[in-house]
């Protein structure tokens, strides 16, 4: 966390003169203090933007064959923070990108924002066969951390984590050797309830998430109709899908799409063990779990998968609530 552990944050640096009041914590009396929505969205504006661009540099470094200068688009997503110009330009900026470079910030759509941004980079790609699309992924969850005594807020609040990732999208043949994941079809599905259970709105003192308990109950009895046009689409049946990244909106969550879609511990051991190692990044947390599955780690059997084309759902949850999910191919290049 980048400001409540007092270690490299503004309540624990070091500076010359008395001591700074503390604004997140309060590390002599053991408390979390309440700053208001601004006091937050300041530390925002200073820390995300070097997540954004570090989760950037890595994925171009990681796509054989492509360099900033080939990047036609940026879409950036977040719903932890605002400012203006926002990541997106920043990024453009940072990277030494083309002042022409076209850019989309999708903000506050939660736990599924990725989902539409990849959906908008592979639109734009099918339409434009030379673009190269630059997503990023960068969320601040820790800074609307808040004590409380509702068991909602508490459990929101400890499963949720700071992160980001960076997905490079393209038309473009895969560089021989190079493991890539093809963006097959991508599916949205509001559940008929729900809307009440999982929220997220701007309060006084930070951005308030309502997380109710009865979530991964609704999550368990909709998956399966939610599923339905993306397999239809894809022209497959859940059984035969070889890997799964579900977003890890909490353990229960994992565990009942687990029992209902009929999944093995192996095939949910990606999303399980991102949710252990860094929590919930709200957008950026399905790109964790996705790298794992393109490089290799995400195999049915829980050993590196081998390089033949294999199939990859993923899916996340959100707001409405909204069940966002994608049929992906991986393999590798020619």
């Amino acid at each position: 966390m980048p400001v409540a552990d007092g270690e490299d944050g503004p309540d624990g640096a070091e500076v010359d003169g008395p001591a700074a009041a503390p604004v997140f914590y309060d590390r002599a009396e053991g408390r979390i203090l309440r700053p208001g929505t601004g006091a937050r969205n300041d530390v925002y504006v200073d820390r995300s933007p070097d997540l954004f661009a570090r989760a950037a540099e890595e994925a171009l470094a990681g796509a054989p064959g492509i360099t900033a200068a080939d990047v036609t688009h940026v879409v950036t997503v977040s719903c932890t923070g605002f400012f203006a110009p926002g990541p997106d330009y920043l990024l453009v900026r940072r990277l030494g990108l083309a002042p022409s470079t076209r850019r989309l910030h999708i903000g506050f759509m939660g736990c599924y924002g990725a989902f539409p941004a990849l959906r908008a980079a592979r639109d734009t790609c099918l339409a434009e066969p030379d673009a190269v699309v630059l997503v990023v992924c960068a969320e601040l969850c820790t800074l609307h951390l808040r004590s409380s005594d509702d068991p909602d807020a508490i459990v929101a609040s400890s499963v949720f984590a700071d992160g980001a990732a960076a997905a490079v999208v393209s038309s473009r043949p895969a560089a021989p050797g190079a493991p890539v994941l093809d963006l097959d079809v991508l599916e949205t599905v509001l559940t008929p309830v729900g809307a009440d259970d999982m929220a997220w709105s701007i309060g006084d003192q930070g951005f308030d998430m309502v997380l109710s308990s009865y979530v991964p109950h609704i999550v368990e009895e909709h998956v399966d109709a939610a599923l339905v046009p993306l397999l239809e689409a894809g022209g497959t049946t859940a059984d035969q899908i070889d890997g799964w990244a579900v977003h890890p909106g909490g353990r229960s969550i994992l565990d009942r799409v687990e029992s209902q879609v009929g999944l093995s511990e192996a095939q949910m051991a990606p999303s399980r063990r991102v949710l252990r190692e860094y929590g919930n990044m709200s957008s950026a947390t399905v790109l964790f779990i996705l790298r794992e599955h393109l490089e290799g780690a995400g195999g049915a059997d829980g050993v590196p998968a081998p390089p033949a084309s294999r199939r990859v759902c993923a899916m996340a949850f959100g707001p409405g609530l909204t069940v966002e999910s994608a049929l992906l191919t991986r393999r590798v290049g020619d």
